[in-house]
Order: structure tokens, then C-alpha cells, then sequence
């Protein structure tokens, strides 16, 4: 007997790259530049040139023998060491090498920080929208997930609904900022508020919840007043989930990092765990040639004045159609409220315009529907006349 949920898990595909696989075989028929695809997260600035730069250096001056080598299961020292020190000079932090984890991208992340801190019955909640597969790797490792609603209008945390979710059983509050799907940063206000809710029921219950920050688009915000909050800042029990591939244009790489805020009290035993966890999903050494490269570009980033563009210039377009959308903040996703109660029947009308956008139904949030504009600005000016005779198919405007 197989295991049935992990085979379910393999024979239906999440919506996004259901659509992303539609998208393909649809441009194979009509040709690529007849589908306006806006379904997936797949960054379309290319990596700094810094990054070929110290790839080159790497390969032609690295002993290979090293570089193509095991590291230690956590990730290299050395570079463990520089993230931290500049994590620290960045943030005002005080963590050291052995405060951070090397990983294979943020999803590796995710699923080693929950297998180390659930028990069977333990509870993550988690604002909506959220990124889908939060739910797969928290029941993956055995805990219940919770969604909350976020406040309808500005998709800013709702208190309310987070206290009413928090048990006895809650184990942590999983976090996205920039959001995807809605691109909003959550306030520094929002996150200070957020710490003394989790604080008073760690307290209240006698066991520890943990503020797990899932940050692969921290790079990703596109006004200067816009700043991205650091929840080892505000809360002591916090843990951190990087990766490079959205700011480096490194999605394929698989290349990122948990680190862990030393200011707990349970610290040591929590990082274990991590290790730990790690060991037991086979999530250990991270791939040593890109662990070698972030040590030497883990400042840079990305072009991102092309997302910006994109976003402005699909925002406006929308605006004038008569669509409603929450202008994002950061991220590379448009949030559009579906013109009727049913988000998934507005997509299957958008493809009958050759446009693919997601449903927000699987981000926890009905009504809605995910564009991403991690696109060529091209794409977009050829997608807008087809964006208007779907606005008009709803006489929007």
C-alpha cells in the first residue's frame, strides 16, 4: 500500500502550475507571444551580472575537488559566518554562524523549520492570502493548519481573527511580507502588535509559539517609504526563511536559508532540531557551489526597476478598466477582485481571452485572483487589449 495523500499530492498539481502547465502546451498551439501568461512566480530579470562574475571566479580558481564536495550538513561555516555578520549589520542583530541554516530555497526552509517544531495536533496559523503550500508542509508534518482572514479592504493583519484562532495547541503563526499573493507589507506597528499577541497566549498557555517569517521577496518593495519590518527585531521567538530566488533571479538554483534568533530561551534545543529535522528529510548540505556564491554577492540584487514598471503600468491599465485591485506594495503579484462572487469562473473566462490568472481560492482567499507581473514589460502592452474586452464582458468601466 502506497501512501495515499502523497499520492494525491503527485496526481493533482497545485493551480498555479496547473495553469503554468496549460499556459504551455496553449502557447505550443497558438504561439508564445498570442498567450498572456501571468500565472507564475517565475522572475523574468536575469541574475545580476555580478553572479556570472562570481561563478566564473569560483570555477576557475576554487579547488574542485572542494567546490563539488560535501560541506557540513548546516551549510559551510564561512559562509554561515558572512550572512550573519551581515544580517547583524544590517539589522542590528547578534546572531553568529550557528544561528543559520544553508538550505535548498525557502520551501526546503519552511518544511525543516515545521518538522522541528511540531508535534502531531500542533497548530500553525497563518494570515490568508497565503501562499498555498503552507498547508501541504504544515500537514506534511503532521500539524493542523489554520487560516485567518485578513481585513478585507487593505489585507493588513486582522487581530481579532488571529486571537480568536490562537489554542492551547497553537505552535506558531506563519508570516509572508511582501505578500504573495496580495504584494502588502505588513506595517512595523502590525508586527510590534503581532508580538505582544503571541508573547501574552506563550505565556497564557505555558508553551512557546513561534513567528516563522517566510521572506524569499524582502528585496522586492518598490517606494522608499516601504520598509519591510524584521521580526527578530520585535519578537524573540522568531525564525527566519530566505531565499535568493527571487532577488537574485535564482529560482532553479534552489539556494536560501532558516536562521534562528539566539535570543531564545530554548535556543540551543530549537536549533538542534532544525539540524535534526534536516537530517531526517535529507535536506542536509545545500548545493556547496551556490553556497559559495551568495558568500560573495549575498548584498546584491536584482534589477527590480523592471517590476516596478510592470506593476504601475498594469495597475493603471487595470484601474482604468474598472477592475478593483490592491496596489502591491512589494512582491511581483497583482491581487484583483474577481467581478463575480466565483474567482475561479472569472479565470476560465480570462482564458478565453488567452489571459491565465489564478484563483485566489487555494491562497485562502475567495473572490480574487493572482496576477504575476514577474513578466516582459512587452508581454503586458501586447495583454491589454484582451485585460479590456474582459473587463467589458462584465460592462466594468
Amino acid at each position: 500500500m502506497l501512501n495515499e495523500k502523497n499520492v494525491q499530492l503527485g496526481k493533482v498539481r497545485s493551480s498555479i502550475r496547473e495553469l503554468f502547465e496549460y499556459g504551455k502546451k496553449r502557447k505550443a498551439e497558438i504561439g508564445e507571444d498570442n498567450v498572456f501568461d501571468f500565472s507564475i512566480g517565475n522572475p523574468s530579470v536575469p541574475a545580476p551580472e555580478k553572479v556570472k562574475d562570481a561563478l566564473i571566479e569560483i570555477l576557475n580558481t576554487y579547488d574542485p575537488v572542494l567546490l563539488h564536495g560535501y560541506t557540513s550538513a548546516q551549510g559551510d561555516y564561512s559562509v554561515r559566518k558572512t550572512l550573519a555578520d551581515y544580517i547583524n549589520s544590517r539589522f542590528g542583530t547578534g546572531l553568529n554562524a550557528d544561528c543559520l541554516y544553508l538550505t535548498c530555497g525557502a520551501a526546503a526552509s519552511l518544511t525543516i523549520v515545521l518538522n522541528a517544531i511540531l508535534n502531531e495536533g500542533d497548530e500553525i496559523i497563518t494570515p490568508a492570502p497565503f501562499f498555498p503550500e503552507y498547508r501541504v508542509f504544515t500537514q506534511n508534518a503532521g500539524g493542523k493548519f489554520i487560516s485567518v482572514k485578513c481585513k478585507e479592504q487593505s489585507f493588513a493583519l486582522d487581530f481579532n481573527a488571529i486571537e480568536s484562532a490562537i489554542t492551547p495547541h497553537t505552535k506558531g503563526v506563519i508570516i509572508n511580507s511582501p505578500n504573495n499573493p496580495s504584494g502588502v507589507v505588513y506595517s512595523e506597528n502590525d508586527i510590534k502588535t503581532l508580538a505582544a499577541l503571541l508573547e501574552k497566549y506563550s505565556l497564557k498557555y505555558g508553551n512557546p509559539i513561534y513567528l516563522i517569517a517566510d521572506e524569499p521577496y524582502r528585496e522586492l518593495v518598490y517606494d522608499k517609504d516601504t520598509k519591510v519590518p524584521f521580526a527578530m527585531n520585535y519578537y524573540p521567538r522568531s525564525i527566519v526563511c530566505y531565499s535568493y530566488s527571487k532577488s537574485l533571479s535564482l529560482p532553479g538554483e534552489r539556494i536560501g536559508y532558516i536562521a534562528v534568533n539566539n535570543q531564545i530561551s530554548e535556543f540551543s534545543d530549537l536549533y538542534a532540531g532544525i539540524c535534526g529535522a534536516g537530517r531526517a528529510l535529507g535536506f542536509v548540505c545545500a548545493p556547496n557551489l551556490f553556497q559559495q556564491l551568495i558568500k560573495k554577492v549575498y548584498s546584491v540584487t536584482s534589477d527590480i526597476s523592471v517590476y516596478k514598471r510592470n506593476r504601475d503600468r498594469l495597475y493603471g491599465a487595470l484601474i482604468d478598466y474598472g477592475f478593483s485591485v490592491i496596489k502591491p506594495d512589494g512582491a511581483f503579484y497583482m491581487f484583483v477582485k474577481s467581478p463575480e462572487p466565483d474567482a475561479k469562473a472569472f479565470c476560465e473566462r480570462a482564458k478565453k481571452h488567452e489571459l491565465l490568472i489564478v484563483a485566489g481560492d487555494d491562497f485562502g482567499c475567495e473572490g480574487y485572483a493572482r496576477m504575476s507581473y514577474c513578466v516582459a514589460p512587452e508581454m503586458i502592452e501586447r495583454a491589454l487589449p484582451a485585460l479590456k474586452k474582459l473587463a467589458e464582458s462584465y460592462n466594468l468601466g
